[in-house]
């Protein structure tokens, strides 16, 4: 995932237990220094004493959270607000996804249509049943190793990483749980479970995107790298960033507030889903944010491609991931 392993938990002691409001989730670490004291300014503007606010880094994985929302009985035994990546955590019907459909939650962002990157006539991210707000995105996004072509054409498409090509030579994110669901899930969408056998085919090996960019020097070299936009800033020759064609697949960052708890966390969500946030997220971390208000400065014709609200609402996400991942391990060429 992509977050640091530093643990950055904003919680104060043994007065948690006694909180009556919990907002629980993970912050991306690119930005976690400037959200984290965006963070203090709020609560000194803001009483938050009747709060548990715990933002966990990624040493502690999404596995404290998740196992919490396994063995909860009824919505009252999880969180008031959730903020994270992740397909699982939020669709699994074994994990939050139990409770979808429960009318337990709302988007209350006040933000009734997302900017012009995410609302046009390709893609529209918005939850259509006002139940899933959405923060920003991490998008992957190619990095080439111009001097490991050998002769082949630069790719620029998705189903050009798919073809026998590129059999054995894209390093793939597969450490990073929220964007390696992310990209199998669109994957199988496009190209259906033949995709997914012709991706793990092309799979050459897993790196962590810090040794992505600089994965030039290595002797075994994967000639590209499927990897978090983020990271694509540090690349220097030979190393070239490839937006795709049919768009850079996306893990969305979303938000999930209960509905019983709006009057107590209306500021909260504001906060996060305002903006100043907003800005910080995209220019500051590479994450392309929702908010209108906000300019991604993505490169020109940029497009995304995710699951979308139709699959998730006619498929049960937290199978459709483990079916992919044995297939994909199982025809790893």
């Amino acid at each position: 995932m992509l977050f640091d392993n530093a643990d950055i938990t904003l919680k104060k002691g043994d007065e948690e237990t006694a909180k009556p409001i919990q907002i629980k989730g993970v912050l991306p670490c690119p930005v976690r220094i400037p959200m984290l004291e965006k963070m203090e300014e709020f609560k000194t503007n803001h009483d938050c004493s009747q709060m548990a606010i715990e933002l966990q880094a990624a040493s502690m994985g999404l596995s404290w959270l998740a196992d919490s929302v396994r063995t909860a009985e009824n919505a009252d035994a999880i969180p008031d607000l959730f903020l994270s990546a992740g397909f699982e955590l939020f669709f699994d019907k074994d994990l939050i996804g139990k409770f979808r459909n429960q009318n337990i939650f709302e988007d209350y962002t006040g933000i009734t249509e997302y900017n012009s990157d995410f609302k046009n006539e390709s893609i529209d991210l918005k939850d259509p049943d006002g139940i899933y707000s959405i923060l920003g995105v991490v998008p992957a996004v190619f990095l080439v190793n111009e001097n490991e072509l050998n002769g082949r054409t630069m790719p620029t498409s998705w189903e050009e990483i798919l073809s026998p090509a590129w059999e054995n030579s894209v390093s793939l994110p597969v450490g990073d749980f929220d964007l390696f669901n992310a990209i199998l899930i669109t994957i199988y969408k496009i190209f259906g479970t033949d995709g997914i056998k012709r991706l793990a085919r092309s799979f050459h090996k897993a790196l962590h995107p810090s040794e992505m960019v600089h994965s030039y020097r290595k002797q075994d070299k994967p000639a590209i790298t499927i990897m978090p936009y983020f990271f694509s800033k540090m690349a220097r020759k030979p190393m070239t960033v490839v937006w795709p064609q049919e768009g850079a697949i996306i893990s969305p960052i979303f938000m999930l507030s209960k509905k019983d708890k709006k009057k107590e966390l209306q500021p909260l969500v504001d906060f996060f889903a305002g903006p100043e946030i907003g800005r910080i997220m995209s220019h500051q971390g590479r994450f392309p944010a929702v908010h209108p208000q906000v300019d991604n400065m993505l490169p020109a014709g940029s497009k995304f491609l995710w699951a979308g609200w139709d699959m998730i609402h006619q498929q049960d996400i937290g199978t459709l991931i483990k079916e992919n991942t044995r297939l994909f391990e199982m025809y790893q060429a």
